[in-house]
């Protein structure tokens, strides 16, 4: 490609999957990190899927939010994408001949479609506009290995944790084509505060030590050890409440979350917990909330979890959280220090962690205070955003 002068002012394409009402790490990173630029000046785009219930065209917080049902994961699968192709380079070229990117930021577009990758290359090669890849998840098969390598010819990859640069590095990427951008959190919605209001909502958390486990609810975000740690602690705590959450608008790519869900119910039953875990979907809104009234958030993961936004939003609270050693959530939870790291499915060790941290209220403030300190110097939008530009200007530059 040929020399291009850096613009200040850029006109930016994200693209992902999903965005709110979808809820999941991607989609909460897109809320923050699209506005954010466009306070700084640029104008940023968003192209996404098309849940029920939403318009084409929306204005989310200054950036420009098209939705299609080709970009729509769950409408997708039932459709086939091999028989979209045609109508989809139609869309999308229009659609990007329209808004003249100056740049593509794509989130999780190294996997689930072969013919969307392939489009976006031929469009940017065509037309010379760089390609960034924010690499939020890794797979173990041949798609993920060629969108990641062959189909796409990516400018740059953003990992958001080292442990999916390394991951990534292990696959052929060159180290000199990975820059690790870490998520931020808004410290000023996720923050200390009283839970009162929220326990005058739900009146049955009232005098209960809650343990909040902030994730999709699935075993693969390791709710069942959650489930078995609570069944030891109650037995020390037995005011002990296990909040499991979860949201109603997610990608279910393998329809496995109602089954999840089921098994859950069957276990709490099996193991006399009826009245000591409280299991729904919450509102997003209310979210931060929950944090303010748990005492510890868990995050068991037996997925090699990414990174986990979560831990962010729990530190940021002041709550210490315990995870598993899986993925990138050793990279930001250290051990005694603002949390607690145990093995995979061991619920025994969970289990001894909640007990020491609820019974140990001086060593949970020290912890949580720990991680607020470390979010307010580390993990802020600020920052995520200043080195997101930082690979814009890098992408630019050598254009």
């Amino acid at each position: 490609m040929g020399t291009k002068n850096l613009k200040k002012n850029l006109t930016i394409l994200q693209m992902h999957w999903g965005f709110p009402p979808t809820i999941g790490g991607v989609e909460t990173h897109l809320t923050l990190l699209g506005p954010e630029l466009v306070k700084r000046g640029h104008k940023v785009y968003l192209l996404t899927g098309l849940p029920e219930g939403t318009e084409h065209e929306e204005e989310y917080e200054g950036m420009k939010v098209y939705r299609t049902p080709y970009f729509d994961l769950n409408w997708l699968l039932q459709r086939g994408f091999e028989a979209i192709e045609g109508e989809l380079r139609e869309f999308l070229f229009s659609y990007l001949d329209k808004i003249k990117p100056d740049l593509i930021h794509t989130h999780n577009m190294h996997y689930f479609s072969r013919v969307h990758a392939k489009l976006l290359n031929d469009y940017a090669r065509s037309n010379q506009v760089p390609l960034i890849l924010t690499a939020h998840n890794v797979w173990d098969d041949g798609l993920f290995l060629d969108l990641t390598n062959e189909v796409v010819k990516w400018n740059h990859i953003i990992a958001v944790s080292n442990y999916i640069k390394e991951e990534l590095q292990s696959v052929g990427v060159k180290e000199s084509r990975i820059s690790v951008v870490y998520h931020g959190v808004d410290t000023e919605r996720f923050k200390p505060a009283s839970a009162q209001a929220l326990i005058k909502k739900y009146p049955q958390f009232k005098g209960k030590k809650v343990i909040f486990h902030p994730a999709r609810m699935g075993l693969a975000k390791g709710c069942d050890t959650s489930i078995k740690a609570i069944a030891i602690v109650k037995k020390q705590v037995p005011e002990v409440m296990l909040i499991l959450c979860g949201i109603r608008n997610i990608i279910d790519w393998n329809s496995t979350q109602q089954k999840d869900i089921a098994y859950m119910l069957h276990l709490i039953k099996t193991l006399d917990l009826e009245k000591n875990v409280y299991i729904d979907m919450i509102p997003h809104n209310l979210i931060s909330k929950f944090y303010n009234l748990a005492s510890v958030s868990v995050y068991p993961s037996t997925a090699c979890e990414p990174f986990g936004i979560t831990m962010l939003e729990s530190l940021s609270s002041s709550v210490p959280m315990v995870v598993t050693e899986t993925g990138g959530m050793p990279e930001i939870i250290q051990d005694g220090l603002n949390g607690y790291i145990v093995k995979v499915k061991k619920h025994n060790d969970l289990a001894d962690r909640i007990i020491r941290l609820l019974k140990d209220a001086d060593s949970a403030r020290r912890l949580g205070s720990n991680g607020r300190d470390m979010v307010l110097r580390s993990f802020t939008i600020e920052k995520m955003v200043d080195d997101t530009i930082d690979v814009y200007q890098q992408v630019m530059k050598g254009c």
